[in-house]
């Protein structure tokens, strides 16, 4: 005997969330409420555009509500109205207060990108690809009041492969979220999942990506920026300046890793159709896909026809605070 379906509220924005929102209505269940954020300035003319999560809903019938907060009875109107057995919330955005958190019978459940206790935070996907973590995964967690330290419903893990930027690493997340948020709610509806208290170890914290972290301190192992080119892809981008010229890099390999170069760091050592080489504070790096402002993303041999790089040339080892 099958039990009744459950009435799902269901709170994100971004293409992550819409991907696990997907999955729900694929799966059967009643999505009574979709909260996401209010419609943002986006593209060249910034115009008002609404998100990933509201379009899908929209499409699909969905009743939507943007409240800016969550803080009053008012702004909690509709999502009180709809009376929901459970919120599922991915990416969404906004804390959820006490007085949401407490409203559905079955609580609210998260649908967090890592492996908690491991990158509670804002940017997780980031974070993981920048420390060289070798896998990741998706953790279903029950909410509370704490940044990401409920208890843990289900948890899946993924590997993190050696060409993988936040971009790929994002989009394979996003599917293996849609599979766990099925496989907690249909629990849930049959004999429930036993909540486990995340472990004290291995807590690490995912902070959101500040703006100067894109530009490159050069006197960093050239492995670590390697790491970060691929953390920062799509966003931030990981930049430097030459000539007064703001570099982006979107592609490299390492080169001698251990070796220690007998340049200054972000001296370029070579530049040519294979790539350009920069020396780092260990080792050096083969920028093979670079972009100026205003431009494309380019191959190093394309790049290099519109914007000449010589060896000994040197790019600035940091601009913090730079745009």
């Amino acid at each position: 005997m099958h039990s009744a379906p459950l009435r799902v509220a269901f709170a994100g924005t971004p293409e992550f969330a819409a991907c696990a929102l997907e999955a729900i209505l694929a799966a059967g269940h009643e999505v009574v409420l979709v909260l996401t954020q209010p419609d943002r300035p986006a593209g060249r003319g910034m115009k008002l555009s609404p998100s990933a999560v509201k379009q899908l809903a929209l499409a699909r019938g969905i009743e939507v509500d943007q409240p800016e907060k969550l803080r009053t009875d008012a702004q909690r109107a509709r999502l009180f109205a709809c009376a929901p057995d459970v919120l599922v919330v991915a990416a969404y955005g906004l804390i959820l207060p006490p007085a949401v958190l407490e409203l559905p019978r079955l609580g609210c459940i998260n649908i967090h990108a890592s492996l908690l206790p491991r990158w509670r935070g804002a940017a997780p996907i980031h974070r993981a690809l920048e420390a060289g973590d070798s896998e990741t995964g998706i953790t279903i967690m029950q909410m509370g009041e704490g940044l990401d330290t409920g208890p843990m419903l289900l948890k899946r893990s993924l590997p993190i492969l050696p060409g993988d930027t936040t971009a790929s690493l994002h989009d394979r997340l996003a599917v293996l979220g849609g599979e766990c948020i099925v496989e907690a709610l249909s629990a849930l509806q049959g004999e429930g999942l036993r909540p486990t208290p995340q472990p004290a170890e291995g807590v690490s914290y995912a902070a959101k990506i500040a703006r100067a972290e894109a530009f490159v301190d050069w006197s960093r192992p050239a492995v670590e920026l390697e790491r970060a080119l691929r953390a920062f892809d799509p966003f931030p981008g990981l930049a430097s300046t030459l000539r007064g010229t703001v570099v982006k890099f979107w592609s490299a390999e390492v080169v001698d890793p251990d070796g220690e170069p007998d340049h200054p760091p972000g001296t370029v050592l070579a530049a040519d159709v294979s790539g350009v080489v920069i020396a780092c504070g260990r080792g050096a790096l083969r920028c093979t896909v670079l972009q100026r402002p205003g431009s494309k993303r380019l191959p190093a041999g394309e790049f290099l026809h519109g914007f000449a790089v010589c060896a000994g040339e040197r790019f600035a080892c940091a601009e913090a605070g730079a745009t």
